[in-house]
């Protein structure tokens, strides 16, 4: 029930920006945490075991914190917030829709408000580029900030969906094959791939089930093709179930990279109105979760 009233308070509330202009949010305290070990152990001989040092100091500091705020006697009631600020469908879906109703103005707007949700390049982007990017980053992130984020408060209750957050957070700012961090980063790249396998694959599930598809050839044929291991799995199923062409060539820091195409039959020209549908989808797919956590709590 806390998961339940945790969801329906992120898809009322999401993100308010009044709130987070006085205080700081608890992922950017989770970043700053990430940041300092980086800036502290980032140095000298044997990165590698400094970085997983610092993953472990990092998860059980998380999964500690959770334990600590679960157990306040305050009837759960910080826990519900707790977990609503850490899930992300309404800002997702908020961030997500504005690509759609900017590239409607224009291109250039199109571009500078896909840039805020995505890393590549998109100076050069024609619209069905935007409209890809955004789509891609709705399924992602789906998966990144909603679902995995639920399966482990529903696996292992507050710890554990502080520990995903954490990890997830120092994969995102450390976990990068870089000069700097390709060592120090390797121990939290590896951990948040292993934390998003059953969840990666949960997303894709819940977005073809909540379409009415039940064919998993084209999803099993295609998740495979992404350069992520789990990334593919959300990105495959709604390329399916928008029947639009995702991936494929683009560029970062200035290079052209030749991606293969994820649902290479489906449509190439997207535009606002299949980023409209993303969002739709998006929701289909939280509603399904939404019941799912329902059914669990009857048990």
């Amino acid at each position: 029930m806390t998961l339940i009233l945790a969801m329906m308070l992120d898809a009322l509330l999401g993100e308010p920006k009044w709130l987070w202009d006085r205080w700081p949010h608890p992922a950017v305290l989770m970043g700053r945490a990430v940041g300092a070990l980086d800036q502290a152990w980032n140095r000298g001989a044997h990165r590698r075991l400094r970085g997983v040092a610092a993953m472990v100091v990092l998860a059980l500091g998380a999964a500690l914190i959770g334990r600590l705020i679960g157990a306040l006697p305050d009837y759960g009631m910080i826990e519900v917030v707790l977990v609503a600020i850490l899930l992300a469908q309404k800002s997702l879906v908020e961030h997500v829709r504005a690509v759609a109703v900017a590239l409607r103005r224009s291109l250039p707007e199109g571009r500078q408000a896909v840039a805020m949700i995505v890393g590549r390049d998109t100076g050069a982007m024609g619209p069905p580029a935007v409209a890809r990017a955004a789509i891609e980053s709705a399924a992602e992130n789906l998966s990144d900030g909603v679902i995995a984020p639920i399966f482990w408060y529903m696996v292992a209750g507050l710890p554990g969906l502080m520990l995903y957050k954490i990890t997830n957070t120092a994969d995102s700012m450390i976990g990068h094959r870089t000069p700097r961090h390709e060592e120090f980063g390797w121990a939290a790249a590896r951990f948040d791939d292993l934390l998003n396998l059953i969840p990666a694959r949960l997303t894709a599930l819940l977005l073809a089930l909540a379409h009415g598809w039940t064919d998993p050839a084209p999803i099993l044929r295609d998740a495979p093709l992404h350069r992520s291991p789990n990334a593919g799995w959300p990105e495959a199923a709604m390329a399916v179930v928008l029947d639009v062409a995702l991936s494929g060539p683009r560029s970062y820091h200035g290079q052209m990279k030749d991606f293969p195409w994820v649902h290479a039959a489906g449509r190439r020209d997207p535009g606002p109105d299949q980023i409209e549908a993303a969002c739709r989808a998006l929701w289909r797919a939280w509603a399904l979760m939404l019941g799912i956590a329902g059914l669990a709590a009857l048990v």
